[in-house]
């Protein structure tokens, strides 16, 4: 209520008012949502500062439970990913990580020209779960951490709870995520956030989906993304490309925050589709998970060691549509813009130890401004390259060739950018006579054993000189030992006798390539490994 003693305003002064009100509204449209630093939202898609489009390439990490791990995180850089998604805790069910931590693994991150996304696990399956944690004392976490978390908009993504809702009355997570980003907001933040979806993250019931836009809609920056986490609910392309258009269609940003590849006891995720349609949409992926699951049928590194890929880590790193073919390093560790410059040719590679059904090589290594992460060795045929390995040292050795046999061979070297250098100068060797004459070798070792089961590997070498394209595989145990899941190809077993048909990013095995299988089994006291192996019906050489 206006005072009795104030002059009455003029209807021209009121006019003007209302003249200038009328142009302010018009000359701003919609409402927009506030400025985001660092990595933010536009259009539907995740954007550095810079403008550059960032398309996440990486893995899971668990840090809160793993904290002895710190090589991890270098690790998974050298294999070309560009963003790690941390576990950490809150301290409602695990033990909390403090500040001083959490500041170490950022710096970790940037040390490895990693985009970081931090995330809380304590919220998994709340509402199912009895002792999960709320988002709200997630978000409360994250404000603990605030100035940790300042001034690293460039660099970090708050995840603010892993798959905070079970399968009970997932429509009830939509409020709890509404009032979480907007404390956060509330506080000062402007980092990108991540949600994740009800339904332990797979949304199998839609409420993400369905609820999405005024979720985006509610946050004051319109700096968040959407998280759906792909396992067995998705074994089919339809139900994959269906969900991740219908974010794409709607212009709301997505990724996949985690997905499984391996086969469980629900059911087998169609991981193939899942990159590929990621690949064609250019939508983010972190695969599940670096090491030390509670299954290890889902770890990528067996024991935390990079150089003891499992097959699902053979086919996240190294696969079609995996992170050494499509991964690119954020543009935020390039100052003055992207690396677009390929580090310099590797030296021309030297062979020693030469035997019938191997050879060492060695070569110069490269140079480059952001650092060499890594070396593929090619087969050269005519104008053909064959891929034969990757290492991140200027050594490998190869095995499985065939005796009497004459081999080029060239290296090609990849720095932190994804960029690849000039192929180095050849050499050229002959395998010595008198090897196997079977045209394929088997590896078979067990990686870790427990009372009642243990976890083993297969490498399947092809020694022969054209491509095997399909393949079953077949053998017969010793003892009482039973498959009780396999990846890399689909198993079936009846009494002692096992038989392995390959998977489709198994199938094709190059002359001199080779493929990596791994598997669980229930097992009695001893565990003798077999002896006799098949390919297609021929014997193979067994080491």
């Amino acid at each position: 209520m206006r005072p009795r003693t104030a002059p009455a305003p003029r209807l021209a002064t009121v006019a003007v008012a209302l003249l200038g009100l009328l142009l302010s509204l018009l000359s701003l449209g919609t409402p927009a949502h506030a400025a985001a630093t660092g990595l933010r939202i536009e259009n539907g898609r995740l954007l550095e500062a810079s403008g550059n489009d960032f398309v996440m390439r990486g893995v899971n990490h668990a840090h809160t439970w793993y904290p002895g791990e710190t090589q991890s995180l270098a690790d998974i850089k050298a294999l070309g990913a560009n963003t790690v998604r941390v576990v950490l805790s809150d301290g409602h069910r695990w033990t909390k990580n403090s500040a001083q931590d959490v500041a170490g693994v950022i710096a970790q991150c940037k040390a490895n020209r990693l985009i970081c996304v931090l995330e809380v696990h304590d919220t998994t399956g709340y509402g199912e779960e009895a002792a999960a944690g709320t988002l709200d004392h997630a978000a409360d976490y994250w404000i603990g951490l605030k100035e940790v978390l300042a001034g690293q908009e460039d660099y970090v993504v708050i995840n603010i709870g892993n798959e905070p809702w079970g399968n009970t009355n997932p429509a009830g997570w939509t409020d709890p995520t509404i009032a979480a980003v907007k404390k956060l907001r509330n506080a000062g933040f402007t980092h990108t956030i991540m949600v994740d979806a009800p339904n332990w993250g797979q949304d199998w019931q839609g409420v993400m989906r369905a609820n999405a836009r005024s979720v985006y809609d509610a946050d004051s920056t319109g700096n968040l993304i959407f998280s759906i986490h792909m396992y067995s609910v998705y074994d089919t392309a339809q139900e994959i490309t269906d969900y991740l258009n219908a974010f794409v269609n709607a212009k709301l940003p997505i990724l996949i925050g985690e997905f499984g590849g391996p086969a469980d006891q629900y059911g087998d995720p169609d991981e193939d589709t899942m990159m590929a349609v990621a690949q064609q949409l250019k939508l983010g992926w972190l695969a599940w998970s670096w090491s030390g699951n509670t299954d290890p049928v889902l770890d990528l590194a067996i024991d935390f060691d990079r150089s003891r890929l499992s097959s699902w880590g053979e086919r996240v790193f190294h696969g079609a549509n995996g992170i050494a073919a499509t991964s690119k390093e954020a543009t935020v560790y390039s100052p003055g813009g992207a690396d677009t410059t390929p580090p310099t040719a590797p030296g021309a590679p030297s062979a020693s130890g030469v035997t019938s059904s191997s050879v060492n090589l060695k070569w110069a290594a490269s140079t480059d401004a952001t650092g060499v992460t890594g070396y593929d060795v090619v087969r050269v045929n005519g104008g053909t390259e064959t891929a034969v390995t990757s290492t991140t040292t200027t050594t490998a050795t190869l095995t499985g060739l065939s005796p009497a046999t004459s081999y080029t061979f060239a290296v090609y070297a990849r720095d932190a950018a994804g960029n690849r250098s000039p192929r180095s100068a050849t050499v050229t060797v002959t395998t010595s006579s008198g090897g196997s004459t079977s045209t394929c070798g088997v590896g078979y070792r067990v990686t870790s054993s427990w009372p009642g089961g243990f976890q083993g590997e297969i490498v399947l070498r092809n020694t022969g000189t054209s491509a095997i394209n399909g393949w079953t595989l077949r053998w017969t145990f010793p003892d009482s030992q039973r498959i009780t899941n396999l990846w890399g190809g689909t198993a079936t077993q009846s009494g002692s006798e096992v038989s392995v048909t390959s998977a489709p990013y198994t199938a094709n095995i190059p002359a001199a390539g080779s493929v990596t299988l791994g598997f669980t089994a229930g097992r009695a006291a001893t565990n003798p490994s077999p002896t006799a192996f098949t390919l297609n019906g021929t014997a193979c050489s067994v080491s």
